[in-house]
């Protein structure tokens, strides 16, 4: 984990059984098997780093704007590392770098020690739109991006129905996603992602539309199937209290440009819920933080000053 003089981590009171939790802790649902282990090298090699990365690109007016200046991050193997800011600071840019899909100004992103060049299978994309395909059904959405890899058909198969039962959709394999509700929706996207056997899985905001009772339903199943599979999760969001909720760790960034600010470890036991009082407290000193730069985006913005506030919520 990257640090610096200003990455002081923040500590919540606890007892002492409740610091450092393991993967052990994480969930409480177990498969007996994984179809595929997780790649990795040397554990003393990060899953991704990031190293001075810098954006810039020419307006419309043809003035030069810096997005991302000097970005380090390193995230560990089966780490679940949660990125918050104020709109505008380039979280899902960041994520976009990561997958591949565009090319960073400077600086370089390692997957298990090799350099980035572009998209690849070991890392997937989750965005909040989703993206499934209306004339296919659940089992052939799912089952898309091994087809397009290559994979023979008995292993699709059998492969569709494992991640199936992982998201708990078995029975809609031949339903159509039209029929589901937002939140099946996004559990067969999930099932897509993973079924590919991504080691890294991004996701920009997936949970940013729906309704508060399936939000927490699908942090419950995003902690359970993470636990199992051993995924590294990249997790952007502006829910200050679901970072906290599903993170390792949090790192937040500054308006435009975006910096990292500040990481926040987050030594809570799992499973975690939003209503927790550790979680408040938790989240509630990292909008103290996050509020400063809202301000900071809306002075930009508007041109105008905002007086500083106390923040009544804990929610972004």
């Amino acid at each position: 984990m990257s640090t610096n003089a200003h990455n002081l981590p923040v500590q919540i009171p606890l007892p002492v059984d409740h610091l450092s939790p393991t993967r052990s802790s994480r969930g409480k649902a177990g498969l007996a098997t994984v179809l595929r282990p997780i790649r990795g090298i040397s554990a003393e090699v990060p899953k991704v780093a990031l190293s001075d990365i810098c954006l810039s690109y020419r307006t419309q007016s043809g003035e030069r704007l810096l997005a991302l200046d000097n970005i380090n991050l390193q995230v560990k193997a089966g780490e679940f590392l949660c990125i918050v800011g104020p709109s505008g600071c380039g979280k899902s840019t960041l994520l976009h770098l990561i997958a591949g899909l565009h090319q960073q100004t400077s600086g370089q992103i390692l997957v298990d020690g090799k350099r980035v060049q572009g998209p690849g299978t070991d890392r997937i994309l989750i965005f909040q739109e989703l993206g499934l395909f209306p004339w296919l059904t659940v089992g052939q959405n799912v089952e898309f991006g091994m087809k397009m890899k290559g994979v023979d058909r008995a292993e699709r198969e059998e492969k569709t129905r494992y991640y199936l039962r992982l998201v708990h959709l078995s029975q809609f394999k031949d339903s159509y996603t039209h029929q589901l509700s937002g939140g099946m929706r996004q559990r067969v996207a999930l099932a897509r992602a993973l079924a590919t056997e991504p080691d890294v899985l991004l996701m920009d905001e997936p949970f940013a539309a729906l309704d508060a009772q399936t939000r927490d339903l699908l942090h419950d199943e995003l902690e359970r199937i993470w636990a199992e599979t051993g995924r590294t999760i990249i997790f952007v969001t502006h829910n200050v209290r679901e970072a906290i909720r599903l993170g390792d760790r949090v790192a937040l960034l500054t308006f435009r440009p975006g910096r990292v600010k500040r990481e926040f470890p987050v030594n809570l036991p799992r499973p975690r819920v939003l209503e927790d009082v550790h979680v408040a407290q938790a989240a509630r000193e990292i909008l103290d933080e996050l509020r400063e730069e809202i301000n900071r985006s809306l002075e930009v913005e508007y041109n105008v000053g905002v007086k500083p506030r106390v923040p009544t919520g804990v929610e972004e």
